[in-house]
C-alpha cells in the first residue's frame, strides 16, 4: 500500500538542497530525481529544490517560470533584483518540482568576505587555490539568502530544509548561530573520511572506533570538507543517513548517532504482464549477442545459447566497489569450469568510466568486418530466394536444386573475402579501449597475472568498458537500462558502499544481482528481507570475512547461478522483479516524512 502522510504537508513548507539538483554529478542526483514526483504529490506547492547553477546545459532541462506568486518564485525575485544570479523554474522531470538555482561564481573580494565569516564565526578555515570548496562556500553563501527571504515572506508557514551532503549542508551553521526559524534536517549519504580511510585502510571497519577524525583529515587533505561535514551533523535539527551501515560511520566519525535511516529507493515501472520485461530481455540479449559475435568470433566461436552475461559497472575504485573480488571469485569460477570440461560460456562486462585515448582500432574494425558480412549475407539470401523461388515454380522432379548455382560469382568472392578479412589468430582483447596508463590499471594488472586474458579454452571471458554504455555507443548500441536488462547478472559486492543503486537498478529490470554485507543495500536485505535468495538476490559475506573466503563464496554463488536451468532462470527474474516493489519510493519516503516531523518538533 502507498504511505500516507505522516504530517500535515500544507502547514509548512518544505526544501530540499543538494548540489545535485539539476546536476548529474553522481548517486545524490538519483535520490532527488526520482524521489520527486512522490515529494510533489506529498507537498505540492509547499515544496521545492535548490541546487547550483553550474552547468549551462542545465538550460536543457529546465523551463522557467514567470510571475508564479508563490513564495518560493517572490524570494527568488527578491535575491535577483538584489544583483544575484537566481532563476525559477520547473524540472523538465517525471513530477516536474519547481527548482531555485543559484550561480555559485560570485566575485573574489565577496568571496573572501563569505570565507573570512566562515572562520571567524565557525573556525572552518579554506584553502586558496580550492575551486570546488570557494563554489560550495559561495553557494551556502547564496542558500542563506535565500531562507532569509523565505523567513520574510513564509507568514505563520514553518520552514523544513533538508540538506544533502557536506556540498549543500553550509548554511546550517548560521541558521543555527542566527536562531532562524528554519528547521534543519542533514543527510550524509557517505562520509568524506569514510571513503578515503575504506580504500587506504586494510582494517577499516575493525578500527572505526578508533579514528581521529581531524588527524584523518589532515592525512587525506580535506580538512576543509571534513569540518563542514562534521559541522553539519552537529548543529542540524535531525541528522539522517541512508543505511545503518553507514550510521556506524557517523557514529565514530561524526561523534553522532543519525536520528532516521533514510533507505534509497526508485520509480518502480511494474508491467501489467511478466512476459513484457522477459520479452525485453530477450531483444536486448540479441544485441549484447552481438557484440560478443564481433568481438570474439573472429578469434574463435563458442554457443552463444550456452553463454551467460554477467556485469559489473560502478564509479573505477578499484577496492571500495569489489571489482577485486569480483576478478578473483571469476579466477575461480574459470578454473572449476575448465576443469570440468563445461559447456557453458560466461562473459563478464566491467562497466566503468576511465581515462582513455580512443576505441581500439582492432575492436571497431572487427565490429565494422561484421557488419558488411552481415549485409553481404543479406544480399545473397535475397539473391538465392528469389531465383530458389522462380526455379522451384519451373521444376519437374521433388529434387532441391544446388543453391550454390543461384550466387553470383562477385557476391561468392565478396563473401570469401570479407570472411578472409574478418578473421584473425590474435586473442580477443580484454580491454575495449586504449587506456591512459594501462600498464598501472589495477583490472588490467589482475588480468595479466592470472592470465585471464580469454584464450580458447577459458570458459570465463572478460570485457573491460572503461566508458558509459549509451544508445550511440558504437559497440553496443544500447542504453545503459537495455543493455542491464539483456544480462543474466549483476555482480556488485563492494567493501564500502553507503547504499548501493546498482543492484536496485537490477532489481527493478528484473536481473538478479549480488551485492555485499558491506552495501547499505546489502544489508537493509538481510534485516528486512530474510529470503532474498529467492528472489534473485544473493549477499556476499564481507564484514566478518576474510578476503579469499568472500571470494570463494562469490565463485560458489556464481556457480550455483550457471547451473539453474533456463525454466528456473525465469522463474528467478520473476520473483526479483516482484520484490522490487519493496523499494518503491511510494513505500521508502516515509522515512523523510519522519525526518521532517521529527524536524518540526525539535527544540
Amino acid at each position: 500500500m502507498p504511505h500516507k502522510s505522516i504530517i500535515k504537508n500544507d502547514k509548512h513548507l518544505l526544501v530540499e538542497v543538494a548540489w545535485e539538483v539539476c546536476n548529474q554529478v553522481g548517486g545524490i542526483h538519483t535520490v532527488i530525481r526520482s524521489k520527486a514526483p512522490v515529494m510533489v504529490k506529498d507537498h505540492g506547492t509547499n515544496f521545492c529544490m535548490v541546487g547550483p547553477y553550474v552547468n549551462k546545459n542545465i538550460l536543457t532541462e529546465i523551463e522557467l517560470i514567470d510571475d508564479a506568486g508563490d513564495v518560493f518564485a517572490l524570494a527568488a525575485a527578491n535575491l535577483h533584483k538584489k544583483g544575484y544570479d537566481v532563476v525559477y523554474a520547473e524540472w523538465l522531470i517525471p513530477g516536474k518540482p519547481r527548482v531555485v538555482l543559484m550561480n555559485p561564481l560570485i566575485e573574489e573580494k565577496a568571496l573572501s568576505v563569505v570565507k573570512y565569516l566562515l572562520w571567524k564565526n565557525h573556525q572552518i578555515q579554506v584553502p586558496d587555490g580550492h575551486a570546488l570548496v570557494d563554489q560550495v562556500v559561495a553557494f551556502a553563501f547564496l542558500t542563506k539568502l535565500f531562507f532569509d527571504e523565505l523567513v520574510r515572506l513564509k507568514g505563520d508557514k514553518p520552514i523544513v530544509a533538508h540538506f544533502h551532503e557536506w556540498m549543500a549542508g553550509l548554511p546550517i551553521l548560521d541558521i543555527k548561530r542566527e536562531g532562524c526559524p528554519v528547521k534543519t534536517v542533514f543527510t550524509t549519504h557517505a562520509t568524506q573520511l569514510g571513503r578515503h580511510l575504506a580504500i587506504n585502510s586494510p582494517l577499516f571497519y575493525a578500527h572505526l572506533p578508533f579514528f581521529n577524525w581531524i588527524e584523518e583529515a589532515k592525512k587525506f587533505g580535506v580538512v576543509a570538507e571534513a569540518s563542514i561535514e562534521f559541522s553539519c551533523a552537529k548543529y542540524c535539527d535531525v541528522l539522517t543517513t541512508v543505511s545503518d551501515v553507514t550510521a556506524r560511520e557517523c557514529k565514530h566519525l561524526l561523534k553522532r548517532t543519525p536520528d532516521v535511516v533514510t533507505p534509497n529507493g526508485l520509480n518502480i515501472q511494474r508491467f501489467e504482464a511478466l512476459h513484457e520485461f522477459q520479452n525485453l530481455h530477450a531483444r536486448y540479449k540479441e544485441k549484447i549477442h552481438e557484440f560478443v559475435m564481433g568481438h570474439f568470433f573472429p578469434s574463435y566461436s563458442f554457443h552463444l545459447d550456452n553463454t551467460l552475461y554477467f556485469f559489473t559497472s560502478g564509479r573505477y575504485e578499484y577496492k571500495n566497489k569489489g571489482f577485486d573480488l569480483t576478478l578473483e571469485a571469476l579466477y575461480h569460477l574459470n578454473e572449476q569450469l575448465k576443469q570440468e570440461k563445461s559447456e557453458v560460456t560466461i562473459v563478464v562486462f566491467f562497466v566503468t568510466k576511465r581515462e582513455y585515448i580512443s576505441i581500439k582500432p582492432e575492436v571497431l574494425q572487427s565490429r565494422a568486418v561484421m557488419e558488411e558480412i552481415r549485409e553481404v549475407c543479406h544480399a545473397i539470401q535475397q539473391q538465392v530466394g528469389k531465383r530458389f523461388f522462380i526455379e522451384s515454380t519451373q521444376r519437374t522432379d521433388h529434387h532441391l536444386p544446388d543453391l550454390n548455382l543461384f550466387i553470383d560469382e562477385y557476391w561468392a568472392l565478396r563473401y570469401r573475402r570479407t570472411i578472409q578479412t574478418w578473421k584473425s589468430k590474435r586473442l580477443p582483447t580484454p580491454v575495449t579501449h586504449r587506456l591512459v596508463n594501462e600498464e598501472q590499471d589495477d583490472i588490467v594488472r589482475f588480468l595479466t597475472r592470472r592470465n585471464l586474458v580469454n584464450r580458447p579454452e577459458d570458459k570465463v571471458k572478460i570485457i573491460y568498458h572503461p566508458d558509459f554504455i549509451t544508445s550511440t555507443n558504437p559497440l553496443f548500441g544500447l542504453d545503459y537500462s537495455q543493455f542491464v536488462r539483456g544480462c543474466h547478472l549483476g555482480i556488485f559486492p563492494s567493501y564500502y558502499e553507503p547504499w548501493g543503486y546498482t543492484p536496485l537498478e537490477c532489481m527493478a529490470s528484473g536481473v538478479p544481482a549480488v551485492t555485499s554485507d558491506l552495501s547499505g543495500f546489502g544489508d537493509y536485505l538481510m534485516k528486512n528481507m530474510p529470503d532474498h535468495e529467492k528472489g534473485g538476490m544473493f549477499v556476499v559475506e564481507r564484514g566478518k570475512r576474510t578476503f579469499d573466503w568472500s571470494a570463494k563464496q562469490l565463485a560458489n554463488f556464481l556457480y550455483k547461478f550457471l547451473k539453474q536451468s533456463r525454466r528456473e532462470r525465469i522463474t528467478q527474474r520473476n520473483n526479483v522483479e516482484n520484490y522490487s516493489s519493496a523499494f518503491d519510493w511510494s513505500q521508502l519516503v516515509k522515512h523523510y516524512e519522519d525526518a521532517y516531523e521529527k524536524a518540526l518538533h525539535a527544540h
